[in-house]
């Protein structure tokens, strides 16, 4: 288990800085403003070839997490068709620093809304795209109209989403806090979620500040919250993927976190 690359969600100015100071594999980060719809930018000094060139040297693995505005689900145009073009331009800079995925949320439609037509944006989102990097969907936590929060909507979306050409390059990130807030059982979920997708690309490992079916997406540090260290651990062993930290504290509070999966997962 020791192989399986252990990272954390980091600073986007200097991501092989911010692995070593976790004693990281991988780094994952944004590229520009999270809460914004401008064109991803390279915050690391020299940009995209000097990053590709230090990650290389330090044995570092990229990853991007593409804003969180992108919501390609929705029937509002003045939000899906910027969607569209901005997770396009964000896969598209990804693909220009080697990361090996880009995670995007499953995002959501309106109450007043078939939930089919989000599925169906999905798919023709996909069927639109030029994917040089891979598109990781990651399950959510809240909103009683999401297309990934429970394994039912899951199981729809990724029907429209493989139905698309290019739809089987399409992986899964699978979030612990999400899917515990969610209300979906840790101790099954790899093997429900496997037997939907067939695959799972990356796990964000994250304890939760909130019960269980709470819909809060609120991440806590490894033995602070309300999930049990052996549920993490479950998943993470059953998931058999790199594992990305989004957990409060810093380099210290990840660190510690990326220290104790290590750890357990060695079976010290």
């Amino acid at each position: 288990m020791t192989s399986l690359p252990l990272g954390a969600h980091v600073d986007q100015e200097d991501p092989i800085a911010e692995a070593r100071a976790r004693a990281a594999d991988i780094s994952q980060f944004f590229l520009g403003d999270p809460q914004g719809w401008k064109g991803p930018k390279f915050a690391y000094e020299g940009g995209a070839e000097a990053l590709v060139a230090a990650a290389d040297d330090a044995g570092v693995g990229l990853y991007v997490h593409a804003p969180y505005v992108i919501n390609v689900a929705t029937t509002n145009n003045r939000i899906r068709i910027p969607s569209r073009k901005l997770l396009q331009q964000t896969v598209t800079a990804a693909a220009q620093i080697g990361a090996r995925g880009v995670i995007v949320h499953g995002g959501h439609v309106s109450g007043s809304d078939d939930p089919e037509v989000g599925f169906d944006n999905w798919r023709k989102c996909i069927e639109r795209m030029d994917m040089p990097c891979p598109v990781l969907i990651e399950n959510t936590a809240g909103g009683d109209n999401a297309m990934a929060r429970h394994l039912d909507r899951i199981e729809r979306l990724w029907a429209a989403v493989t139905d698309a050409e290019g739809g089987d390059t399409v992986g899964f990130c699978l979030d612990t806090c999400h899917f515990h807030a969610g209300g979906e059982e840790l101790d099954t979920v790899v093997d429900r979620v496997k037997a939907i997708t067939g695959r799972i690309d990356l796990v964000h490992a994250n304890d939760s500040q909130d019960a269980f079916d709470s819909g809060r997406d609120r991440h806590a540090n490894f033995g602070s919250g309300k999930i049990a260290g052996d549920d993490l651990l479950a998943v993470v062993r059953a998931a058999g993927a790199p594992v990305i930290v989004e957990t409060p504290g810093g380099a210290d509070g990840q660190g510690a976190d990326i220290n104790w999966l290590r750890r357990h997962l060695d079976g010290r």
